[in-house]
C-alpha cells in the first residue's frame, strides 16, 4: 500500500533526502529506528529504557555487543533535525527513577540521537569502520500512522468505511449519538461552520469513547482528532464522515463540498508530509502492542487491534536493497512487534503472550505482502515493575506477581493506595489462542465478574543499589534481546 501514498514529486523529493542523508552517513554512521504503537503502549518507557540501560552498562546479556564488552561507552549527542522536538529523555528518567511515576504518554514526533563507540567484533571491519555507530530514535504516535491509508481513499469511501465500521457489534452503542446526528443532516444543505463543529465535535467524542480501557479500541483515523496538537480547532479537523453519499458529486457550497476539501486538506498539510519527512526515513522499526488492554476487553478488541497492527504495517516500506538503490531509497529491513507489560503476567503465560501477538503479526504481515524485511515478534517490559513469587491458597500454590499497584486500581473491590506492595495471581492466558480472537457466541465486553487475567497498573520500580551506593540500571524483561534485533549486526 506504501507505494500508493506518494505521488512522482513526492518520490523525487525522498530520493534527494535519501541521497543527502547517506552522503553524510558516509563519514558518521547513522540509523533511524522508529518507535511507534498506539497510545499507553508504552513508546516513552521503552525509549527512555533503551537508553539509559546503554549509557549506564545495564543487564543486557542478550545483547551481544554489550555482554562480549565491545562497547566502549554510549552517550546522547544533539539530534541531526532542529525543526523536530527533542526526546524529553532526562524528564522522563527523572519521572521513572525519582518519583517512581510513569512519564507523559507520547503526544507529538520526537527525535534523540544516541551515539554508541564500539569495537568490531571482526578484525576485517575494525580495518574499515570508525567503531562508532549513532543511533537516532524517532518517536511517533501509532495514531498518525493510521491515517496514512487515507491518502488512498476518497472522502466518500472515508464515509463509507467510517459508518460500516460504527455499526460493528462492539462499536454500536457508542457511535450512536454520532449517527444520530450525521443521519439527519442533509450533506446537499449549504455549508454551515456550526453544523460542521457540531458532526466534527460528536465524531471525536464516539472516537475517544472508543479509547476507553472498557473498549480499548484501536483503529481509530483521524489520528489527529485524538491527539490535535496545535491544529486543534482549526479547519482541518473539523470535518466528519457524512452518510447517504453515494457516488454523486459535491454541490458547489453544501456541507458536502466543504467537508470534502477539508478531509483533503488533512490528508494534503497533516497526513502527507508526516509519511514523506518522517516514515521514508526509517532503517528499523519498532510496533509497541498493549495486548493486555485488548485482552481486557475482548475478542472485539482483539479482532480491532489485529485490524489495527494489519494497517500500521501495511504503511511501512520493508525490504532489502542494493548499494545502488539504497542511495536513493530507504528501505525498513527489520520491524519487531512487541507485546508489552510482560511484567504484569507471570513468566508461565509470557510464551501465551508471545503467541497471541505472533498471531496478530503473521496474519498482518501476510496481508501487507512483506518482502525481504526480517520481521520478528517478543514479549517485553522495558522497565519491569514486578518481581514474581508464589503464594499458597488452601492447597494449592499459585504463581503470582509482586509490585506496587498505582493508586485507585481495583481488584474485587479493593481499592489500591499507590504506596502498599500487594502480591497478584494475574491468572493465565488461556491456551487455545484462537478463543482470544473468537467473535462468536460472545459479547464484546468481557464479563467482568470473571476475568481471565487481572489486569493493574503498577509503580516503576524502586532501583536497587550497590554496596558502594551506585543506583543500578533500569530492570527489564526481554529488552535486551530487542536491542540485539534492532540494532546488533550494526555492532557486530
Amino acid at each position: 500500500m506504501a507505494s500508493s501514498l506518494t505521488t512522482f514529486t513526492d518520490e523525487a523529493r525522498i530520493a534527494l533526502d535519501t541521497f543527502s542523508g547517506r552522503a553524510t552517513g558516509l563519514f558518521s554512521p547513522s540509523l533511524r529506528l522508529g518507535v511507534t504503537g498506539l497510545s499507553r503502549a508504552g513508546k516513552t518507557v521503552f525509549i527512555s529504557a533503551f537508553v539509559h540501560n546503554l549509557i549506564h552498562g545495564g543487564r543486557l546479556p542478550l545483547f551481544e555487543a554489550q555482554k562480549s564488552g565491545r562497547i566502549a561507552r554510549a552517550f546522547l549527542e544533539q539530534q541531526p533535525d532542529d525543526a523536530v522536538p527533542r526526546f524529553q529523555y532526562e524528564d522522563h528518567i527523572a519521572a521513572l527513577v525519582n518519583d517512581r511515576v510513569w512519564p507523559d504518554s507520547t503526544r507529538a514526533i520526537s527525535e534523540l540521537r544516541l551515539t554508541i563507540e564500539y569495537e568490531s567484533a571482526s578484525g576485517w571491519n575494525r580495518m574499515f569502520s570508525s567503531g562508532k555507530l549513532s543511533v537516532d530514535i524517532v518517536d511517533y504516535p501509532g495514531e498518525w500512522l493510521l491515517d496514512l491509508p487515507l491518502l488512498g481513499k476518497s472522502f466518500a469511501d472515508f464515509s463509507r468505511e467510517a459508518l460500516e465500521m460504527a455499526t460493528l457489534p462492539v462499536r454500536e452503542d457508542l457511535s450512536r449519538a454520532w449517527r444520530a446526528i450525521s443521519a439527519e443532516i442533509d450533506p446537499n444543505a449549504d455549508a454551515d461552520e456550526m453544523t460542521a463543529r457540531r458532526l466534527a465535535e460528536s465524531f471525536a467524542a464516539y472516537l475517544k469513547a472508543c479509547k476507553l480501557d472498557e473498549r480499548a479500541l484501536s483503529t481509530l483515523p483521524p489520528g489527529r482528532f485524538l491527539m490535535p496538537g496545535d491544529l486543534e480547532g482549526s479547519p482541518a479537523l473539523t470535518f466528519a464522515p457524512l452518510a447517504g453519499l453515494g457516488d454523486r458529486r459535491a454541490r458547489n457550497g453544501s456541507l458536502h463540498a466543504m467537508m470534502e476539501r477539508r478531509y483533503e486538506a488533512y490528508k494534503t498539510h497533516v497526513v502527507k508530509p508526516f509519511f514523506r519527512e518522517h516514515i521514508t526515513r526509517l532503517d528499523r522499526q519498532i510496533v509497541l502492542i498493549d495486548a493486555m488492554q485488548a485482552l481486557n476487553a475482548g475478542p472485539g478488541a482483539m479482532a480491532d487491534l489485529e485490524r489495527a497492527v494489519t494497517e500500521i504495517l501495511s504503511c511501512f516500506r520493508p525490504g532489502r536493497g542494493s548499494f545502488l538503490t539504497d542511495l536513493f531509497s530507504r528501505r525498513i529491513d527489520r520491524i519487531l512487534v512487541a507485546a508489552t507489560k510482560a511484567d504484569h503476567l507471570h513468566h508461565e503465560s509470557h510464551d501465551r503472550l508471545q503467541a497471541i501477538v505472533r498471531r496478530l503479526a503473521d496474519r498482518a504481515v501476510a496481508r501487507a505482502n512483506f518482502t525481504g524485511a526480517d520481521v520478528d515478534v517478543v514479549a517485553i517490559a522495558a522497565v519491569r515493575a514486578t518481581r514474581e513469587g508464589t503464594v499458597k491458597q488452601s492447597r494449592e500454590t499459585l504463581p503470582v506477581i509482586i509490585g506496587t499497584p498505582i493508586a485507585g486500581e481495583k481488584i474485587n473491590g479493593e481499592t489500591f493506595d499507590g504506596k502498599t506492595e500487594t502480591a497478584i495471581f494475574p491468572g493465565d492466558l488461556p491456551e487455545n489462542i484462537d478463543a482470544v480472537f473468537d467473535l462468536s457466541g460472545s459479547d464484546h465486553r468481557q464479563d467482568s465478574t470473571d476475568p481471565a487475567i487481572r489486569f493493574v497498573r503498577f509503580r516503576p520500580p524502586k532501583l536497587e543499589r550497590t554496596a558502594e551506593g551506585v543506583t543500578l540500571s533500569l530492570p527489564h524483561i526481554r529488552l535486551d534481546r530487542a536491542l540485539q534485533f534492532l540494532i546488533g549486526d550494526h555492532l557486530a
